[in-house]
């Protein structure tokens, strides 16, 4: 383990001294946290020692800290949002009977004192000075005793003391499921600053950024307690519950009423831990990769789920790692706890109930992750789709591979949802910050099934085996880094040769839409076997095209129409239909005519975009003749 800590270390020193010589730089914290939890009254306290590295330009004078508990308060603004937004999250609300109607009320504005969420800062010294510390809603501003200029560290250390809310959203007390504690977004956290200043976004409900670094942490807690989470236990042999039918030599302490749970984390932007009295401990080894943990509640009616869904688990962490790349940790961690399900360092938290479909779905997702966002580190506030689209993406993949009935395309039901967002009229660029959002519906058909399609629909732009290329290079190049929306644009390019900044501006930053349509269909004057096409474009959004041609004698042929401003002819995606490459359709020009060396009276069937994987939001107009209707 000392080993590899040490050359994955070392890999990512190297690889940052290379990005920095491009002009890249990312910041580095080093934490160390010893905590003592009083599990009665769920409160705990803590002190907190972290090496900053600066490796930007600039001098910095002050620096940020997530507050992230103090959001479970009365009048916070995470309870304010809840209160103004149309469609408030349903976990997150109550519904009350006022004056006889049944309205929603925040389920925060309803703690009390000793239910309420806080972490509350003392004693904050740099390099043993005091530094001046302010409390800002779930942000610490601090102004450093002496400015941090550039290439250079400084070790900030505080005390901390901390409440575990009532469980409401991710992180708290006592879930519904009966999870003790789930301890997400539970210590003070450095905010990220990057090429775009600081990224303190108070915390009202969505996604987060952090700093990449190594954390060395020590929990306290009632020797009663299993816990799980980032990172990898040190002293497992010194802990023994929760452990002993791992086949862990253990040297249990009986007289002792606490146990000090030791858990070192390298190269992550967070840390996650849950604890339970009646956790189930399972292991199960992924060929060639890591460990894989299992916590779950020692509960009759779920044994048996999760036990099926470990094996799948190795199965689909397999196929994650030949798709995108190796998991670069020793281990991973599926963890009962928190609400429905999120995605942390090392780890998971999940609700364990209901059916097992449902189960290796969640898992399935927030898995993923430990790719998209866990390794390829993109800001979740700002670009949403980047990990929560890209992670559906990969799970639509998994979830198909391990199935016993395979779909012709598996992302199916990331269209739908795009197509009933656009039908309601009330989407917004996937740019809007995730925080800004009008209808959290939109904002999760932005991020995920939006986001889904945004790759789904890139293989339809470049051909598959680009795509795939793509996504490898991607993870090669970006992996333990900040990566933007140009950076997988660029990578496509680089990896395919097709320009494709227009698709990055179309369809993340407006609400541009395809629609693209078969106008006419007429028959040659000349008596001459051939067939003019007219197509229109009728949506703003600009696409290759894909046409296929079916003969009333049972053979097939397709045409395909490049894309002017994408400078690029991708492979016959169906090698064992003939196709011919017509001259490039330009954006200004909203018609485009091509013919078929066929009568009309021999065509069955013309078909735009046959594969699916082109978003237009009109099919009906794609088909020639005119599909019949669907009954009802």
């Amino acid at each position: 383990m000392k080993y590899y800590s040490w050359v994955l270390a070392t890999f990512l020193t190297s690889a940052l001294l290379q990005a920095q010589s491009n002009g890249y730089w990312q910041q580095q914290v080093d934490y160390k946290m010893n905590v003592v939890m009083d599990a009665a009254k769920y409160r705990y306290h803590g002190h907190q020692e972290l090496v900053y590295t600066n490796h930007s330009p600039d001098t910095l004078k002050r620096v940020f800290y997530h507050l992230y508990n103090n959001a479970f308060q009365p009048g916070s603004e995470m309870d304010a949002r809840l209160q103004a937004i149309a469609d408030p999250d349903r976990r997150m609300v109550k519904k009350v009977k006022v004056d006889g109607k049944e309205v929603k009320q925040s389920r925060i504005a309803q703690l009390k004192p000793d239910e309420i969420g806080y972490i509350k800062i003392t004693n904050f010294k740099q390099d043993g000075v005091d530094a001046v510390a302010k409390e800002v809603g779930t942000i610490l501003e601090v102004t450093l005793a002496q400015p941090l200029l550039p290439n250079s560290s400084t070790v900030l250390s505080l005390d901390f003391d901390g409440q575990v809310p009532v469980q409401i959203r991710r992180s708290g007390r006592n879930n519904v499921e009966g999870v003790e504690f789930s301890m997400a977004q539970w210590y003070p956290k450095m905010a990220e600053f990057d090429f775009e200043g600081w990224h303190a976004d108070p915390y009202i409900a969505r996604e987060f950024h952090g700093v990449w670094g190594n954390f060395d942490v020590q929990i306290t807690i009632d020797k009663d307690y299993v816990l799980g989470g980032s990172g990898v236990l040190v002293n497992k042999n010194e802990i023994g519950k929760g452990y002993q039918d791992a086949g862990v030599t253990v040297n249990y302490p009986k007289k002792t009423k606490t146990l000090t749970w030791h858990f070192n984390a390298q190269n992550v932007h967070d840390f996650t831990w849950a604890a339970d009295k009646n956790y189930l401990h399972d292991i199960q080894q992924v060929p060639g990769g890591a460990t894989l943990h299992f916590l779950y509640k020692n509960n009759p009616k779920i044994i048996d789920n999760w036990k099926k869904a470990e094996l799948e688990t190795v199965k689909l962490m397999q196929f994650y790692n030949q798709t995108i790349g190796q998991y670069p940790y020793d281990q991973y961690s599926v963890i009962q706890g928190g609400d429905g399900g999120m995605e942390y360092a090392m780890c998971t938290l999940i609700l364990g109930e209901g059916t097992y479909d449902g189960l290796i779905g969640v898992i399935a997702h927030e898995m993923a992750h430990s790719w998209f966002q866990h390794v390829l580190a993109s800001n979740e506030s700002k670009h949403s789709w980047m990990d929560e689209g890209f992670t559906s993406f990969l799970e639509d993949l998994g979830m198909n591979e391990i199935a016993e009935k395979k779909a012709a395309n598996p992302h199916a039901g990331s269209y739908d949802s795009y197509y009933f967002m656009v039908n309601s009229g009330k989407e917004q660029p996937q740019s809007t910050h995730s925080d800004r959002y009008d209808y959290n519906q939109v904002y999760s058909i932005n991020a995920y099934s939006k986001g889904d399609i945004f790759l789904s629909q890139l293989g339809y732009l470049i051909g598959r085996e680009n795509l795939m290329k793509t996504l490898k290079r991607y993870y090669t190049d970006f992996k333990f880094k900040h990566p933007t929306p140009n950076d997988i644009k660029r990578t496509a390019e680089r990896v395919s040769g097709a320009n494709l900044d227009w698709y990055l501006t179309d369809w993340t930053q407006t609400t541009n839409t395809i629609d693209y349509g078969i106008k006419t269909i007429e028959s040659a004057t000349d008596n001459v076997p051939r067939t003019g096409v007219t197509l229109e474009r009728i949506g703003r959004m600009p696409m290759p095209l894909d046409i296929l041609v079916e003969y009333t004698d049972g053979s097939r042929e397709s045409f395909y129409i490049p894309l002017r401003m994408m400078s690029f002819v991708k492979e016959n995606p169906d090698q064992s239909v003939k196709r011919t490459v017509l001259p490039d359709w330009a954006w200004a020009y909203p018609t485009y005519f091509f013919e078929i060396p066929k009568a009309k009276a021999e065509i069955k069937k013309i078909i735009l975009d046959p594969s699916g994987l082109m978003a237009d939001v009109k099919r009906d107009n794609n088909q020639f003749p005119k599909p019949e209707p669907e009954k009802k």
